[in-house]
């Protein structure tokens, strides 16, 4: 039975069939692999992250992270246009114990590090659905499960430790288990699972565990949110705040593969695309003043609420112009550092009231003409600016 400690893959664990370019093989061939890729802006195509926590964007709305935590050895993942590729995953950790990594791609937030334009963290609530899909590619010879984590929080918290961790099992091989221990089985989006339940010392964490393995599925996360509510180990007034996909390695694992994710939260809804018509967009106005000076600024950034309902976590998102770069922020996180950036509030300026209003600011640098942004939104609606 697993009783180890978790080193916490969304908190502390900053957690080929096909074949890719001759030149990605022959790096791989080389094994000396020295040069570190963190990359923050939009990701094309085979990007290699071989960075320890490094990350990069695809499809403009998704971050892949390397996310090797538990172990020293080489690890790479390969982005690509859809999902990422584990290029290498040298090295081997006791089956008993916690594994090497969670290389994996995710809608949300990791680290204070926001995937573009998300509108998470969003109250479990205010939700309607939450359809996603997934297609996994398997490899032998390697020790590992495929794991699907959902998140959830009683505050809308973008840094940290959350509370409660949802994992979905797609597939495992060798003697790894969930953390816990079994206590029934459930079906759930219209699958069979066998249900674990524990703690890892830090948070709680409820394991659904296919019987066999699960290559492709489009599914609805609210359906495993549901149950982590009627389970008692979240409340309607929590926040989903990330939603990853990827696997968690013991022993080897080069020529995993997550093939495509898609991941979207839909507030109030009764459909995938349709929000509820009861449920009012949220009104809001940005003022962006910026002080600027040869090759650098700041700007302060005033997020007001002209609507009638109160907004409970806050993200704004907006395009840096071309050649500008964030390089410190306060009263919000703000990430990536460049290109589309998410500006998430802090634990303690996360309502904005009707008539309110919250601010921010950060510095950057700039080269070339300064400009501002031209767009602006709250929580994914357009907001009126100055």
């Amino acid at each position: 039975m697993k009783t180890f400690l978790h080193p916490t893959r969304h908190r502390v664990r900053r957690r080929l069939g096909a074949l890719r370019t001759a030149a990605t093989a022959a790096l791989v061939a080389l094994g000396s692999l020295t040069a570190l890729v963190t990359a923050t802006g939009p990701a094309r195509a085979d990007t290699l992250i071989c960075d320890q926590y490094g990350s990069t964007t695809i499809q403009g709305r998704y971050v892949v992270q390397n996310n090797r935590w538990g172990t020293s050895a080489t690890q790479c993942v390969t982005a690509t246009a859809t999902g990422f590729d584990l290029t290498r995953a040298d090295g081997s950790v006791p089956t008993n114990g916690a594994p090497k990594s969670y290389p994996s791609v995710y809608n949300g937030c990791h680290y204070t590090n926001c995937s573009p334009g998300t509108n998470l963290p969003m109250r479990i609530d205010a939700i309607g659905s939450a359809p996603s899909a997934i297609t996994y590619g398997y490899v032998g010879g390697a020790v590992y499960n495929a794991s699907y984590d959902i998140w959830l929080d009683p505050t809308p918290r973008t840094d940290g430790v959350n509370r409660t961790e949802i994992m979905i099992w797609f597939h495992r091989t060798g003697p790894v288990q969930p953390i816990g221990s079994p206590t029934g089985t459930a079906t759930v989006g219209g699958r069979a699972w066998e249900v674990w339940t524990g703690s890892n010392g830090t948070n709680d964490v409820i394991s659904f565990v296919a019987p066999s393995a699960i290559s492709s599925w489009n599914f609805d996360v609210m359906d495993f949110v549901d149950q982590a509510v009627s389970r008692g180990l979240a409340g309607p007034s929590w926040y989903l705040t990330s939603i990853q996909a990827g696997f968690e390695p013991w022993q080897n694992g080069a020529g995993l593969r997550v093939d495509s994710f898609s991941s979207a939260v839909h507030a109030g809804g009764t459909g995938p695309t349709d929000p509820d018509p009861g449920t009012p967009a949220t009104a809001c106005r940005v003022t962006y003043t910026p002080n600027v000076w040869p090759g650098g600024f700041t700007t302060d950034v005033k997020v007001a609420n002209t609507g009638s309902a109160p907004v409970d976590g806050w993200r704004v998102a907006f395009a840096l112009p071309a050649g500008q770069s964030v390089t410190h922020a306060w009263n919000a996180t703000v990430t990536p550092a460049a290109g589309t950036v998410t500006a998430t509030s802090t634990a303690s300026n996360a309502r904005i009231a009707p008539g309110g209003s919250q601010s921010f600011g950060f510095q950057g640098t700039y080269a070339g003409t300064f400009a501002r942004p031209g767009q602006f939104t709250l929580n994914g609606t357009a907001c009126a600016v100055g």
